[in-house]
């Protein structure tokens, strides 16, 4: 017999909720539009860094950390800040558009699935692997007509930082069956955060050097300071603190299928914002690319019985 917390669960959103969840998607995909404004000031490890440095500071000092190994915040840190949005950053400095990269990093719906196989010995379904077929699908036909909005280096970069976003999903699970009593995403976000800033002060150093990082922060206005503002509060803390308060309350077979709209809006606003082409094959290869992981997230997962609540899917 479910309890009412299990029933709240299992029934559909609320539309407020709904509402909620589209405002966290709009923010995650126009996000890819604020990026590219900030790096007209920042070099993109450089502002990776800030961005994880102000997502530590002074959070961490408001925040209790996590009840979870500290091997498991520092893993995933360094996924998270050096390689999904070291990488990410490093290819929309002039390798990518925005609107194709908010599509191109969804791939990482597929690497997490064959992660999950390999570690968790997870079993794949028929309708995962077909989705997950044609998604790739839709990433080939992309990167077999790029145009000025991609170069294949770009494509390479943000298929890494995909990867190194399914390592980040990867650890969080393993973090979260580990943890005491569990914890909340928000707060695991922050800790983790000092752990991306050593290898991103590292490669920025090494790769931009004292001088272009001085120059930078020297010469940085309001707009670059204000894409960086909105790195740490709207896109992570904002983003990360609504989107666990939903997958709190209902299952992640629920929450998570809004995720599909973050390419709609990134390739949307890069398009009204920034005048990036949607010519019909890149149009095609996204509707590809979202089809095959509606598939999977909609088709391949199967629901939690009853009376449970979602196990590592679910963020706090």
């Amino acid at each position: 017999m479910t309890n009412g917390r299990d029933c709240g669960k299992l029934a559909g959103m609320s539309l407020p909720h709904i509402a909620l969840a589209f405002l966290v998607v709009a923010v995650w995909g126009t996000n890819f539009v604020v990026i590219k404004a900030g790096l007209a000031s920042f070099p993109p490890f450089l502002f990776a860094l800030l961005r994880f440095l102000f997502s530590a500071l002074p959070f961490v000092f408001l925040l209790p950390r996590p009840r979870t190994p500290w091997r498991w915040l520092a893993l995933y840190g360094t996924f998270l800040g050096a390689g999904q949005f070291g990488l990410l950053f490093y290819a929309m400095r002039a390798d990518i558009s925005p609107g194709l990269a908010s599509l191109v990093v969804q791939a990482q719906v597929f690497f997490t699935i064959a992660l999950s196989v390999w570690i968790f010995r997870e079993r794949l379904t028929a309708p995962t692997i077909v989705g997950s077929l044609v998604a790739a699908s839709g990433l080939a036909l992309i990167a077999s007509r790029l145009d000025a909005s991609a170069t294949p280096a770009g494509i390479v970069e943000v298929l890494g930082a995909a990867f190194g976003w399914s390592c980040a999903n990867i650890v969080v699970k393993k973090a979260h069956a580990q943890a005491r009593g569990g914890f909340g995403m928000l707060a695991f976000v922050a800790w983790a955060s000092l752990f991306a800033v050593p290898p991103l002060a590292l490669m920025s150093l090494a790769l931009e050097g004292p001088h272009a990082i001085a120059r930078s922060i020297g010469g940085a206005g309001l707009g670059a300071w204000t894409a960086l503002a909105w790195q740490v509060l709207g896109n992570t803390l904002f983003g990360f603190a609504a989107w666990s308060f939903l997958l709190a309350r209902y299952h992640a077979a629920a929450v998570s299928p809004y995720a599909l709209l973050v390419p709609v809006f990134g390739m949307g606003s890069s398009a009204l914002l920034l005048g990036e082409p949607l010519p019909a094959w890149k149009l095609a290869g996204g509707a590809l690319v979202l089809g095959g992981i509606a598939m999977i997230v909609l088709l391949g997962t199967r629901r939690p019985p009853p009376g449970e609540s979602g196990g590592a899917s679910k963020a706090s």
